[in-house]
């Protein structure tokens, strides 16, 4: 089995062919609240950025996955490194599986691809996320993939409802 794949799920580069994708996902605000998001992407921005998209982590801090289905190889998410240290050897990581196809297990088969890699590839000694405190399905997402929590970000996001809180859990590696 290759680096970046596992018997259901693919990792590969951004194509020319995922702009449609990325732009939908990336302009809709429901999921703006997860990110840094506070205005749309045109497809000329998202163009340059899948164009730029071959540039070396070390270079960049950041690396955009799509994860593919191996069975149809239908694009049905993306994972993300970003923040990416590597004089400490850490990185944030973040994931986004496309409505149709939550609640089948892909999210984790993705992260578990996106931690080898990490860890055995790029040899990062820990992985971090920023959850909203309401976001249940990324908590226990998370949770399940071995990261634990260690600490709480107060107001840290202003939402339509007011501030709230961020959970910060970590996944650090246990030496092999």
């Amino acid at each position: 089995m290759a680096l970046l794949e596992n018997e259901i799920i693919r990792l590969r580069a951004l194509e020319p062919e995922d702009l449609e994708l990325l732009y939908r996902w990336e302009n809709n605000p429901d999921l703006w609240e997860l990110g840094n998001t506070m205005s749309p992407y045109s497809r000329y921005i998202l163009k340059e950025y899948i164009r730029e998209s071959h540039r070396d982590i070390f270079d960049t801090r950041q690396l955009r996955l799509m994860i593919e289905l191996r069975s149809t190889g239908a694009a049905i998410g993306t994972v993300d490194l970003y923040d990416f240290e590597p004089h400490h050897r850490r990185a944030g990581i973040g994931i986004l599986v496309d409505p149709l196809y939550q609640g089948n297990g892909f999210a984790s088969e993705a992260m578990h691809v996106l931690m080898e890699y990490a860890f055995m590839f790029l040899k990062l000694h820990q992985l971090f996320v920023h959850i909203p405190i309401e976001n249940e399905a990324s908590k226990a997402l998370f949770t399940r993939c071995g990261f634990v929590l260690s600490g709480i970000m107060k107001d840290w996001v202003l939402t339509e409802k007011g501030y709230s809180d961020v959970l910060v859990m970590q996944k650090v590696r246990t030496e092999r």
